[in-house]
């Protein structure tokens, strides 16, 4: 045999050696089991890059964002834990409002009404969003600050009056 065939042989056994022995380690479940979120990610920024370059129509975009948007989504729950789904999901409204407004402004074609369809959608996740939050320990935040704005309209109405 050819000295440099058995030399691409060998490479090849020594590639599936590693990569059954990774396997039986256990590191494409810890890959598969953390970076999955990054099959959705990856496309989204594809696509936007696709377009910059000219590539691709205005019309991916509306994927591009969603991909985007649930990609990052899906890789904080991942990371830090699914119990905060119960607060992000508006986020997924957001997904779909990103993607429409960058296709409404980067096509002149389409009407008006899906740039302020997609606007509304936005405002409405966000505002969905505000609320779920203020449901959680945010409440307390706000209650500090406004006892705190109240201590202080006493204070400095106070010190008006003596002068």
């Amino acid at each position: 045999m050819n000295s440099g065939k058995e030399r691409m042989i060998g490479v090849g056994i020594v590639a599936v050696g590693l990569i059954i022995l990774l396997g039986k380690l256990g590191m494409f479940s810890f890959l598969g089991r953390n970076l999955w979120p990054l099959l959705i990610l990856i496309p989204g920024i594809v696509l936007h890059a696709m377009y910059m370059m000219r590539k691709v129509s205005p019309f991916m975009l509306l994927p591009a964002g969603i991909l985007s948007v649930y990609g990052f989504l899906f890789f904080l729950c991942n990371t830090w834990g699914w119990h905060l789904m119960v607060y992000l999901w508006p986020l997924f409204l957001l997904g779909v409002a990103i993607g429409l407004w960058e296709y409404a402004i980067n096509d002149i074609s389409l009407s008006r009404n899906v740039y302020t369809g997609s606007v509304l959608l936005g405002l409405i996740s966000v505002l969905l969003l505000i609320i779920t939050l203020l449901s959680t320990g945010i409440m307390y935040i706000i209650a500090v600050l406004l006892i705190g704005a109240g201590i202080w309209l006493v204070i400095n109405n106070r010190s008006k009056r003596n002068w």
